[in-house]
């Protein structure tokens, strides 16, 4: 696969650190690894990330899912002259977790010129499939965002 960053290499502690103050912040997500064509991000499932039943809440599962595929859109544009909104997500909870971590996954499935598409996997720490998720973005000049 070619790779498909803009810049030659991810800063995953900078990427963290850079939504510290902000949502991301708020329920612990860290960006952990990357490749060629995949971003990855981990979320602790605790007191700020659940429901009141005990089990990881579906919205945080959509705040991580969103965060990585809309940091995954930003990493492959040119920053000074454009940025990456969200237009839509959509997620299907598969199965509960009740503690530890969540990790997801994002690739893209199309990077087009305006949009792009990308693909979510959060898996447990036993690597079974929790929600898997669907981003739309739209690719717009920084002047607009």
């Amino acid at each position: 696969m070619t790779k498909i960053w803009f810049d030659e290499t991810l800063d995953l502690e900078g990427l963290t650190k850079g939504s510290s103050d902000c949502m991301p912040g708020y329920v612990g997500i860290e960006f952990t690894a990357y490749g060629d064509d995949w971003l990855q991000a981990r979320m602790p499932v605790n007191e700020r990330t659940k429901q009141p039943y005990g089990r990881l809440h579906g919205g945080a599962s959509v705040v991580l899912a969103e965060t990585i595929g809309s940091t995954g859109a930003a990493m492959t544009v040119d920053r000074s002259k454009f940025a990456t909104v969200g237009m839509e997500i959509n997620a299907n909870h598969i199965r509960p977790v009740k503690d530890g971590f969540v990790t997801a996954t994002a690739r893209a499935e199309s990077i087009g010129r305006t949009t792009q598409i990308w693909s979510i996997r959060i898996e447990d720490e036993a690597g079974k499939l929790v929600c898997i998720s669907r981003i739309t973005m739209a690719v717009i000049p920084t002047d607009r965002a």
